[in-house]
């Protein structure tokens, strides 16, 4: 590995694993460290999503509520009415339907007093998950550190549900907090509390992954959810001609950035990272967006290796 091998992939990685970061300096999580520390750490982000095929976490927001009507029917469903113990933002743990009706009250009148219904939405409903087989205390503690990064001087509830194949947290938060901002997120807060999670879940020793779309090579569905379950349930009267998605801006670049890298890797002296080029160039090969006319990823990978310098070159 040399000092400019690090610096080409610090370059291209940080376009394909941290963009909002290159925009936005202070938003987290970001590299850290010395260049070599942090292209240390691009190298196992890419192993981690092209050899090892870590999950991917889920951080979604699913609904919210519209008044304390649909705020407390919420309430009732993530705790299985007062079954299941309630974490809010102080660490302060309730369970029965006593201690949930007192929860109720508090978010009804703490700060700006929420009405039963109203056409602003007072909450927001998120469930974070990852897939079968996780700890779910691991989730749990993950989601916790989470919310106090991201959902600082608001008002949140959390509930674990490890009884599902998946575990996962029911996280609900008030719109407004304790200054009076409210909450509003966007796609591009989507994707950090995204990257956020899967941080806090790697600190615990969980593999994780919160990789941009564009960087894996996927983007929306093919086909529409009703045409493949007609299809499957053979109710599919005449096939839809599926008309080719276009390739997004976002996935052109991603394609180019990961040319890139494979070149970068596959001259590296490092017989690790000549591996890690040839497996990329298989994960390339497998994502159709990421398919190049007339020259396969594996065909780059190999002109990268005709065309590498001599040793007696400098």
């Amino acid at each position: 590995m040399t000092l400019s091998t690090d610096a080409a992939l610090l370059h291209w990685g940080e376009r394909l694993f941290y963009p909002g970061n290159r925009r936005v300096p202070n938003a987290a999580p970001r590299l850290r460290g010395s260049p070599a520390q942090r292209a240390a750490a691009l190298r196992e982000r890419i192993a981690a999503l092209v050899q090892r095929r870590a999950p991917q976490v889920m951080v979604k927001v699913t609904g919210g509520g519209r008044g304390m009507c649909a705020i407390t029917a919420h309430f009732h469903y993530i705790s299985k009415h007062g079954r299941l113990p309630i974490e809010d933002e102080r660490g302060d743990v309730v369970q029965g339907r006593e201690e949930l009706d007192l929860l109720v009250d508090e978010w009804r009148w703490g700060g700006s007093p929420i009405e039963e219904h109203t056409t602003r939405r007072e909450a927001y409903n998120i469930m974070l998950s990852m897939p079968r087989g996780t700890d779910p205390s691991i989730v749990q503690r993950a989601t916790r550190e989470f919310a106090h990064l991201e959902l600082a001087d608001h008002k949140y509830v959390m509930v674990l549900h490890d009884h599902q194949a998946n575990p996962h947290v029911h996280l609900s938060v008030r719109a407004e907090s304790n200054h009076g901002h409210r909450l509003n997120p966007r796609k591009a807060d989507l994707q950090r509390w995204r990257e956020t999670f899967a941080e806090r879940l790697r600190g615990w020793g969980i593999e994780a992954e919160a990789t941009p779309a564009a960087t894996r090579g996927v983007q929306g569905r093919d086909e529409a959810l009703w045409q493949r379950q007609a299809r499957d349930q053979q109710r599919l009267r005449r096939e839809v001609i599926r008309r080719p998605i276009a390739i997004a801006p976002s996935h052109f670049s991603a394609r180019q950035a990961w040319a890139r890298i494979g070149q970068v890797l596959v001259r590296s002296k490092n017989s690790l990272d000549r591996n890690l080029a040839r497996d990329l160039a298989n994960f390339m090969e497998g994502r159709p967006r990421f398919a190049v006319p007339r020259l396969s990823p594996q065909r780059s990978i190999e002109k990268g290796l005709r065309d590498r310098p001599s040793e007696h070159r400098r």
